[in-house]
């Protein structure tokens, strides 16, 4: 990777496509809130006063990861209820199928839905009863919506906050990687409170707290791979990875990886994650396969590898693959295993890109790329139907040791810091280095960061959608800003083999760069499902809540960077993508529900594309 040096980072400096000045995002004369300039507990973080503790300080850990998941359901109820900003400092949730009302303190009203609240009360009891637990709201919240899966739902914050508890606990006590770790493993792992808008980010269905310590990112967790020896008759693999331009299969690579195994004959190896094998044994495909000797169990071998912070994916430092494990564990909305359709998306992704299509890209943005994912294994039944759950997807590592690449969810998470139970994110410590080394305001290098990242990091997503017809799923997670020596951003990474919507209006210019293209991947979306899905993943999920970000840490106005956000789209409606013209024009727009698909038992990785979430209609805050 390219990064800028530190004697070459400018303080004040343009990019490459002239990002606009922090003077030209003129801020709108009318408030968004009431609360928009009031300070609040994370005023902290940029050194100014402190009128209250902030719950997320809470030196109980079991406290503060009530307090950050009670926020987070919250944060779902006001966006997927579209409410208002109260016009008082304490927000008021009517509760009709309990006929009550939960009073929440509001510590910061957010344009872009990133709010901070206090502990909750509910009406009448607050007397008596100071407030109400997160499993307590969750259950309330459940009531009101009717849904039989709210008992499920009880369940899981029950089991996300009581996880947060030990991520934040074991991080308080080791804020600290190992020696071994890199910037890029460091960054994955450092994730602790999970999606701001999701009622069970942390929840992890199907791991005991024993599997949880070797498997969680957040806990430093590793462990080796387990082995399978798939025979050749049912094996199914493609591969599109070159290495000085000579074609490597997929049983290469993964033999590569096999490290002296001994196998038996006829067979190639396949790396699974611990729990998957162990759980896959009980499935009757899986136990035909071994019984006939198609399938041979080796075991675990190897040197250990580190969950990152989707925990299926695995990296090891310093190896030049990383491997997207199935994993039938329930994280957030979805069981983690592999479709068949995504394997094959994948390697098509990389053999289109291959067309000539990143050379154009990267002549345009050279900072920019996809973590490619060009090669995968696994297993058919003899009657040729892929066994579920049964295979590998090898990834592509672009990043050495001293690579800073960090997923925006992660920059943007607060997380205990050496010498302090108190929790600050990466990108506030980033700001206020910043600003301190430059001498210039908290909230002028904020919104230069901000500016910046919307050209290094957006600017290409919109490129690739308005000249290829390739949209990306680009939320935090997916989405890794590349950081300069001094924390300025120099590029951007995109990476999962799932998240592409292929234009249907541009069947025809994709077939003719890569014929056949879509015919396995199933990655053809109409535009419509395209708009509001791009919306969501780009507009909503990444930009806006970076901005809230910024706002609920008082590193900014976000009427601020919501002007400088505005300014930046005008600018990039020349690049073709109908995005621009869609946050800048609509009075509402469509934003997925984590709260209402959860409650729905939908499962997102499962259906067809226009119906694996709930949708609901929210103010468009870049109108508002």
């Amino acid at each position: 990777m390219n990064a800028t040096p530190a004697s070459e980072a400018s303080d004040t400096g343009s990019a490459a496509h002239g990002p606009l000045t922090v003077e030209q995002a003129t801020v709108p004369r009318q408030h968004s809130g009431p609360y928009d300039t009031q300070p609040s507990p994370a005023l902290t973080v940029a050194g100014g006063a402190v009128t209250r503790q902030d719950p997320l300080d809470d030196p109980d850990p079991r406290r503060a990861a009530d307090a950050a998941t009670i926020e987070n359901l919250l944060r779902c109820w006001v966006r997927e209820k579209n409410l208002p900003a109260p016009a008082s400092t304490t927000l008021r949730i009517p509760l009709e199928a309990s006929g009550t009302a939960l009073l929440v303190p509001v510590l910061h009203w957010s344009a872009t839905g990133w709010h901070r609240f206090g502990p909750p009360a509910l009406e009448g009891l607050h007397a008596t009863a100071p407030h109400v637990d997160a499993v307590t709201v969750a259950a309330l919240i459940s009531r009101e919506t009717g849904r039989p899966e709210g008992t499920e739902l009880v369940g899981r914050v029950a089991d996300s906050a009581r996880r947060t508890a030990d991520f934040i606990a074991e991080r308080r006590r080791r804020p600290n990687p190992g020696p071994e770790a890199d910037l890029f493993l460091t960054a994955e792992q450092s994730l602790l409170l999970g999606h701001p808008l999701h009622p069970t980010s942390k929840s992890r269905e199907g791991l005991s707290d024993a599997e949880a310590r070797l498997y969680s990112p957040e806990l430093h967790g590793s462990f080796p791979l387990h082995w399978m020896a798939i025979d050749l008759s049912v094996l199914a693999s493609d591969s599109a990875w070159t290495e000085q331009g000579r074609a490597v299969t997929a049983v290469q690579l993964a033999t590569g990886l096999a490290e002296g195994l001994e196998l038996p004959a006829g067979s190639v190896p396949l790396p699974l994650h611990p729990w998957q094998a162990r759980e896959l044994a009980h499935r009757p495909a899986v136990a035909s396969l071994l019984t006939s000797g198609l399938l041979h169990d080796l075991g675990p071998a190897g040197a250990a590898w580190h969950p990152t912070s989707s925990v299926r994916t695995v990296h090891r430092p310093g190896a030049r693959t990383m491997l997207k494990l199935s994993l039938g564990v329930r994280i957030t909305n979805s069981r983690r295993e592999n479709l068949r359709k995504e394997l094959h998306r994948g390697v098509e992704v990389h053999r289109l890109l291959r067309t000539g299509l990143v050379d154009e890209w990267q002549a345009a943005h050279p900072g920019f790329d996809i973590v490619r994912d060009p090669a995968w294994l696994a297993v058919d039944t003899p009657d040729g139907e892929p066994v579920p759950g049964l295979d590998v997807m090898i990834r592509h590592n672009p990043f050495t040791a001293g690579d800073d690449a960090v997923c925006i969810a992660a920059l943007t998470a607060p997380r205990p810091w050496p010498g302090s139970t108190r929790m600050r994110s990466r990108l506030a410590d980033i700001v206020v280095r910043l600003a301190a080394r430059t001498g210039r305001p908290t909230t002028a290098v904020a919104a230069e960061w901000f500016l910046r990242y919307l050209d290094q990091v957006i600017r290409p997503v919109l490129w690739l959608d308005g000249m290829a017809g390739v949209a990306l799923e680009a939320h935090q997670q997916n989405t890794l800003v590349l950081l300069d020596p001094d924390g300025w951003p120099v590029g951007g990474r995109y990476r999962d083999n799932q998240g592409y919507y292929f234009r249907e209006s541009r069947r025809d210019d994709l077939e003719a760069r890569l014929p056949g293209i879509g015919d396995f991947s199933d990655t053809f979306v109409s535009d419509q499902v395209t708009d509001e899905r791009f919306a969501y993943y780009l507009g909503i999920n990444n930009v806006l809540g970076l901005i809230g970000a910024f706002g609920a840490q008082h590193l900014a106005d976000e009427r601020v960077l919501l002007a400088g956000f505005r300014q930046f789209l005008t600018s990039a409606t020349s690049l073709g993508s109908p995005l621009p013209h869609r946050l800048l024009e609509a009075a509402t727009l469509r934003c997925k529900a984590n709260l209402l698909t959860r409650l729905h038992g939908l499962d997102e990785l499962v259906g067809p594309v226009d119906t694996q979430s709930v949708y609901v209609t929210i103010t468009n805050p870049l109108r508002s």
